[in-house]
């Protein structure tokens, strides 16, 4: 199997959870339903849930144990792009190739909207059928994990127009991108049931070299991608001031950067053998994309 086969199996997989998962939520405020089913359900690459699935399969867990800590890690991941693209943010009006969802539903409704799918993906965690130790320990990396998103996006605002060093930048990056990549291979990971600290340490390595080598892929793509395939717009880091590796590095340095923090990933991974490939896949595939 290829990293795109494995990701569009993952990507139909997780829509048809969500899908289902939104159905059974309160459904009084259809405006808010109608905000959260367009921020979550108009597709996306889906590569946080995907790596839940990879690092479950690295631990010989299976997918269905790992359906609510997919849902749940691609959940938060979308509150946060509603409210990074709020104009009190980032103010970006396009998100996934359509009208970001302030655009369409209001800022008022985005925000509620943003605001009630962070709370739903610890609902669907203590719907995920784990023992409870295991569930206690996926609601406890994923909130950190939020929180860390909201310090690295205060940080990323507070850093408009400034001269950062290349550890600022990181530091912003690990809070802002890398702590949900982080979280989505540990819930996979204990999705799996597992327990073993080498393996537990080994994933916590390829997570974050490869959360770092994909803000810096996007900060590249920024520079050098199309809006329509992004779906997002293109230059708007540049438009915004901001600090990015290949401002700082170059781009082709930047380039170099992300292709050794992929090797180191998938170095981290060797010990856990073929069952960690779709983790390999998945790394050969998010410092390659063009979108």
């Amino acid at each position: 199997m290829s990293a795109q086969d494995f990701l569009h199996a993952s990507q139909n997989r997780i829509q048809a959870w969500l899908e289902c998962f939104l159905q059974r939520q309160n459904p009084l405020s259809a405006d808010l339903t109608a905000a959260m089913n367009h921020a979550v359900l108009n597709g996306g690459k889906r590569v946080r849930p995907t790596l839940v699935y990879g690092a479950a399969l690295a631990c010989g867990g299976t997918l269905k144990a790992a359906d609510a800590a997919a849902g749940a890690v691609e959940l938060v991941h979308c509150y946060s792009l509603v409210h990074d693209d709020l104009p009190c943010m980032d103010d970006d009006d396009l998100r996934r190739g359509v009208p970001t969802c302030h655009k369409v539903y209001g800022e008022a409704t985005a925000l509620l909207a943003g605001d009630t799918l962070q709370t739903l993906a610890f609902v669907a965690l203590s719907e995920g059928g784990l023992e409870p130790a295991l569930t206690v320990r996926q609601m406890q990396r994923l909130a950190v994990a939020s929180a860390d998103m909201a310090v690295g996006q205060g940080l990323d605002l507070a850093a408009e127009g400034q001269t950062l060093s290349l550890q600022e930048l990181e530091s912003v990056h690990r809070h802002k991108t890398g702590a949900l990549i982080r979280a989505s291979i540990f819930l996979g990971a204990m999705a799996a049931g597992c327990r073993d600290e080498a393996v537990l340490a080994a994933l916590e390595t390829y997570a974050d070299r490869l959360g770092l080598a994909f803000q810096v892929h996007d900060d590249v793509l920024d520079v050098i991608g199309d809006t329509s395939k992004l779906g997002k717009k293109a230059g708007a880091d540049a438009e915004h001031d901001k600090a990015t590796y290949p401002s700082i590095m170059g781009l082709d340095a930047a380039r170099a950067f992300a292709t050794q923090l992929h090797d180191e990933a998938v170095a981290a991974i060797e010990p856990l053998g073929c069952q960690a490939n779709a983790l390999r896949w998945l790394a050969d595939f998010l410092v390659a994309r063009d979108h």
